[in-house]
């Protein structure tokens, strides 16, 4: 007796590899697999750092990453890119290569900026060209308050970071507000030059290592599944709160959010 399977879709992550297995690609796995999604994780930065802070990176060569993905690519249908840590014009410009050759498939870029320390990621040249190539290609731009305002250094209040964003291309931007000081954690969507939709979260105490990687790659997973992105976006930010509302501190510095709670046992 054979069974007749849906294929399961398949998300291309390019991130950065975290040895510490709280963000990167090991987020975006997680994240993934709890949508039903199958990872196609393309390598774009080695990096060393724990839960405390980035202590270096190593940018891999954009060849390398064009190679990467293209070898997959040529094997197997992708539903979604996942944009996560780029830390050079060179990585940069061949992602843009490879969204240009595959205009269909949609694009949901963390633009990882900072590091949960406050260290910069990424150089005036990478943000310009992320700017230049990539905004104009993205279908869901995730960014928090703190990348809002330096993407869009122009503006001065964030709805205007999201108007600016907008400008460039981008078809939805979903500005968190995890770093603002408020009572409660606001998660503001924009499109078509105006507000859709705010949405308010409890906010939770402590930080995190591998929320945005998160979010984003769980919006990803959803779009990859089908759904339309509004609903993408509210399911996965849902799925975000849950994973940090139930993570764990193993070591010295952040939490670490707990993707797969929902493989518990359920009598605990």
């Amino acid at each position: 007796m054979t069974r007749q399977q849906s294929p399961v879709p398949v998300v291309m992550v390019f991130s950065g590899n975290d040895p510490s297995g709280g963000a990167g690609i090991q987020a975006d796995t997680e994240a993934l697999v709890s949508h039903g999604c199958h990872t196609a994780p393309v390598v774009t930065t080695l990096t060393i750092q724990d839960t405390q802070e980035v202590i270096g990176y190593t940018p891999l060569d954009g060849g390398l990453i064009a190679e990467q993905a293209r070898a997959v690519l040529e094997d197997m249908p992708v539903s979604a890119f996942k944009l996560g840590l780029l830390t050079s014009t060179d990585a940069v410009q061949a992602v843009h290569s490879i969204l240009r050759d595959y205009p269909d498939i949609p694009v949901i870029m963390d633009p990882v900026l900072i590091s949960g320390s406050g260290s910069m990621l990424a150089d005036d040249d990478v943000i310009e060209s992320m700017s230049e190539l990539l905004l104009p290609q993205a279908t869901v731009l995730t960014p928090n308050s703190k990348e809002a305002r330096i993407l869009a250094p122009e503006a001065d209040t964030l709805d205007a970071c999201a108007m600016a964003l907008l400008e460039r291309g981008v078809e939805f931007v979903l500005i968190t507000g995890t770093h603002e000081n408020t009572p409660t954690v606001n998660n503001t969507l924009y499109a078509n030059n105006r507000v859709l939709d705010t949405f308010t979260w409890e906010r939770l105490e402590g930080s995190f290592h591998g929320s945005g990687c998160t979010l984003a790659a769980s919006i990803a997973g959803l779009l990859g599944q089908g759904l339309e992105p509004l609903s993408a976006i509210h399911e996965a930010q849902e799925y975000t709160w849950q994973s940090l509302s139930e993570a764990y501190r193993i070591g010295m510095g952040q939490q670490i959010p707990n993707r797969l709670f929902w493989a518990r046992d359920n009598d605990d």
